[in-house]
């Protein structure tokens, strides 16, 4: 059987190995990502796209994800994060890796734009203003209210930061980051059973998590053995 053509154009990429570091890798191949979006987008819709996610072949598999992260839009949101999942190292990298551009993206280029001015605008209160207005204007742009959870946990406001993921969850169900986000603002509250809640739900959505398993297992301990899995 030969090979589906969007690994034909994933070939030409140079490949990263388990130790590279991923921003590093990305930043590396830049004009070969490009011309890879360039035949995505001329060969490829959206939806078979997704449903390339679940090829027999990693090697398809993998360029399907980097493809959705570079094009996809919230439509793919549940096809990428099921690629969390993947038996392939690449395709679960890759996957995270897309899902954070596929949200911050969100589903209208002039809110992506105006948090991307916000996210630049480097002082504390303007950012934050400008999350606020943003989150008026558009109400159900979950990534704006994630970035704003994360302002107000470094400014140390943990119940309206652990809102916000809560909004974030309730808008989409897969934001990993938020769910994380959210057992970091119940530890700093003093709420280990929330916190481990909210951990948990973390590492289902994304396994690869790594760190939350220490943040779990210390949770366990010391709550006492009649907290089971």
């Amino acid at each position: 059987m030969p090979e589906p053509l969007i690994v034909t154009f994933y070939r030409k990429l140079p490949q990263p190995s388990p130790t590279d570091d991923r921003d590093l890798w990305q930043a590396g191949v830049q004009d070969a990502i490009r011309e890879f979006r360039h035949s995505i987008k001329n060969n490829y819709t959206e939806g078979t796209l997704q449903r390339l996610v679940g090829h027999f072949d990693p090697l398809a598999r993998q360029a399907a994800v980097l493809a959705l992260g570079l094009v996809g839009t919230l439509d793919s949101n549940a096809a990428v994060a099921a690629a969390l999942q993947d038996s392939d190292w690449l395709v679960r990298q890759f996957a995270e890796d897309a899902l954070w551009e596929i949200w911050y993206r969100g589903d209208n280029a002039e809110y992506c734009w105006s948090l991307q001015q916000a996210m630049q605008l480097g002082d504390f209160a303007q950012t934050l203003a400008a999350l606020d207005d943003l989150i008026r204007e558009a109400p159900e742009f979950a990534e704006a209210y994630n970035q704003r959870a994360i302002l107000l946990f470094r400014r140390g406001e943990f119940a309206r930061s652990a809102a916000d993921c809560k909004a974030v969850l309730r808008m989409n169900p897969y934001h990993f980051g938020a769910a994380a986000g959210m057992g970091q603002c119940y530890l700093k509250m003093n709420k280990p059973r929330a916190a481990l809640r909210a951990f948990r739900q973390a590492l289902e959505l994304n396994p690869a998590l790594v760190d939350l398993r220490d943040a779990v297992q210390a949770l366990r301990q010391a709550l006492g053995e009649e907290w089971s899995e």
